[in-house]
């Protein structure tokens, strides 16, 4: 099967380096970035001490090995702040944090391994089954490699019910459950302490969350993000991502219940939408 490589314009790169970049990020973020296999990655996070959502990224070894340091796939508007946040933590570790983001960019490849790019580094999205694999490279490589629009991986991400930082909620504003970081591959809940772990930890192990990003069906015209969900009662959340029928909202679980029970029809605005409950 050959891949549709669609270039993600979005997307930075970080690039950390030195001995002690490892046990930094065990500190610091959401997942483990100890013995990560070849071609493989991590999706993580950065959280305030409260708990909320600062960043969230992909981390992957460098070409020359974990030993060397790892590359982060982020978002490139915060790029800048990231390296920023990082560099306070590190305090005296052997760490340099470079913002690559002008020379290297990132792709998605689909529904098979990309053909070889020069300078590639390779590496799944772990995040959901279906969404295939990322690639960070020179932009020019990647323009030149480029095969498919940014939609095909939008309506991928939809489809699958993953959602996007900045765009089905904002960083700043959401704890790790409520974008479910937690069920896709982003937490690890053995590793020991992090920044923010003990909020994840309580509202996991209590099962107490809120809220849920969600998908959703719908017929006709797309809702416009930020569209009102509601069933008759007090809003439920609003409408994120769409795309071919289908969308992503983040929902008040014990109004979607509620909802559900009555038997209410969810509209947002005013199209019925079908919510799929989360697991």
């Amino acid at each position: 099967m050959e891949s549709r490589v669609c270039l993600l314009p979005d997307r930075g790169v970080l690039k950390l380096a030195g001995t002690e970049t490892a046990g930094l990020l065990q500190r610091l973020v959401t997942n483990s970035v100890l013995d990560i296999p070849a071609g493989d990655s991590r999706f993580s996070a950065l959280l305030s001490p409260q708990g909320k959502v600062l960043f969230d990224f992909f981390v992957t070894p460098l070409p020359e090995g974990a030993e060397a340091g790892f590359y982060f796939d982020c978002v490139r508007d915060q790029a800048g702040a990231l390296a920023q946040k990082l560099n306070l933590h590190k305090l005296r570790a052997k760490v340099n944090i470079s913002d690559m983001s002008d020379a290297l960019g990132v792709a998605a490849a689909l529904d098979a391994p990309p053909p070889a790019i020069e300078g590639a580094v390779v590496y799944r999205d772990l995040r959901a089954q279906g969404m295939g694999w990322r690639v960070i490279a020179p932009r020019s490589a990647l323009a030149a490699a480029a095969d498919a629009d940014e939609s095909a991986y939008e309506a991928r991400r939809v489809a699958l019910g993953v959602p996007r930082g900045g765009r089905d909620f904002a960083y700043g504003d959401a704890f790790v459950q409520d974008v479910n970081l937690d069920q896709l591959n982003g937490v690890d809940f053995k590793k020991g302490c992090y920044v923010g772990q003990e909020v994840v930890a309580r509202v996991h192990h209590r099962q107490s969350a809120k809220k849920r990003i969600v998908q959703f069906s719908f017929e006709g015209a797309a809702p416009a993000p930020g569209t009102e969900i509601a069933a008759g009662g007090p809003p439920l959340g609003q409408v994120g991502s769409t795309a071919d029928g289908k969308g992503l909202a983040m929902i008040r679980l014990d109004r979607l219940e509620d909802a559900r029970a009555a038997g209410a029809v969810v509209r947002a605005g005013e199209t019925p939408i079908a919510v799929v409950p989360p697991a």
